[in-house]
């Protein structure tokens, strides 16, 4: 009996003990959220800079390619690249002799014209030959004198002359080369007059945001010291070759250094579009950006993020700035983004 009732002590302890653990691993069975560390920016506007960056490479405005316009062989070309050259200097010359020959044809073509005009006039006035016949003598005349003037341009543009005074650029073409009517044989431009350009390109935004006149400073390592310029045109087309639109701005004044063609250089242009407030935010804040939307996580309470979108307007070297028209909250969440959901649970760090 008393063996019975020690074995039922025993039993009972044991049962109440394992009572006692079983409702201990129910209370660390419960799931506590995580709470994320994550830094705040106050939500702050800013006046977004008017300014565009681009950089380009120095032309001028009269870049000119230049060739024969009957084309034939070329017979001499007088200047090298790089050759300073003046307005109206000879540059090259092609063979003439087929050109001359036309010439000669045209000639002689106008003199049996006035012949035969002379003669029909004369039967016309003795009432020989119709006033049909006089006037077909004198058509026949005209024309051959058009022809005639016809050669003699021709024989003109067989020497090619400058068009401006600068420097030549290239050399397209040698002695002897057979040329077509319009191939370039020399390019020269008119760097001497200091009509000197910088070509830059810029996206449709910029070009949007860019007026005829606007202002600019160049930097070059080819200069000085930065230079004064404005905004003397715009394309009215997509390049090609680079994919960008151009701006074309032209020197102020005449630069101190010489310049070359094809001198890279780095502009800042000062726009005359109104200043809007946008927020600045750091680039790593910003998530799933596609083209010119994104989110960002801001908190309302201090204890929750809640994912927004936003506006991306422009970037800025390792900012970004949105446009300012965010929900009211405590603030921006600028760090811990990347391990956060709608809803998450924060805890705010400095």
């Amino acid at each position: 009996m008393k063996t019975t009732l020690y074995l039922f002590g025993i039993l009972s302890v044991c049962t109440v003990f394992l009572a006692a653990c079983g409702h201990s691993d129910t209370k660390s069975a419960i799931v506590v959220p995580d709470t994320i560390p994550v830094t705040l920016m106050a939500m702050e506007n800013t006046l977004a800079n008017n300014q565009v960056q681009a950089t380009g490479v120095f032309t001028t405005d009269d870049e000119t390619l230049l060739g024969f316009k009957n084309g034939g062989v070329i017979n001499k070309i007088y200047v090298k690249e790089g050759d300073a050259v003046r307005k109206g200097q000879l540059l090259a010359t092609v063979n003439r002799n087929e050109v001359d020959a036309k010439g000669a044809q045209a000639k002689l073509g106008v003199e049996k014209a006035q012949r035969d005009y002379d003669r029909v006039r004369k039967l016309y006035l003795d009432s020989v030959a119709t006033l049909e016949q006089m006037q077909n003598a004198k058509t026949a005349l005209d024309f051959a004198k058009q022809d005639l003037n016809t050669v003699g341009y021709n024989q003109a543009y067989s020497q090619i002359h400058a068009s401006v005074s600068g420097y030549v650029l290239a050399k397209l073409a040698n002695e002897g080369q057979v040329v077509g009517p319009g191939t370039p044989v020399l390019q020269i431009n008119g760097a001497s007059n200091a009509n000197w350009m910088l070509k830059v390109g810029v996206s449709d935004r910029q070009w949007n945001q860019i007026q005829n006149g606007d202002l600019a400073t160049i930097q070059s390592d080819g200069l000085n010291a930065a230079v004064e310029a404005y905004v003397f045109k715009k394309s009215e087309g997509l390049d090609p070759q680079s994919g960008t639109f151009s701006i074309f701005l032209k020197l102020k004044d005449k630069p101190e250094n010489k310049l070359a063609s094809g001198m890279f250089g780095k502009a800042t242009i000062q726009t005359k579009v109104n200043k809007s407030e946008f927020i600045k935010l750091p680039y790593e804040s910003l998530l799933d950006a596609n083209a010119n939307e994104g989110y960002i996580f801001i908190t309302e309470d201090g204890k929750t993020a809640k994912k927004v979108k936003v506006q991306v307007k422009a970037i800025e070297h390792n900012d970004v700035l949105i446009e300012a028209n965010l929900p009211q909250s405590q603030g921006i969440i600028v760090s811990g983004s990347p391990y956060l959901m709608d809803g998450s649970f924060i805890k705010i760090t400095k």
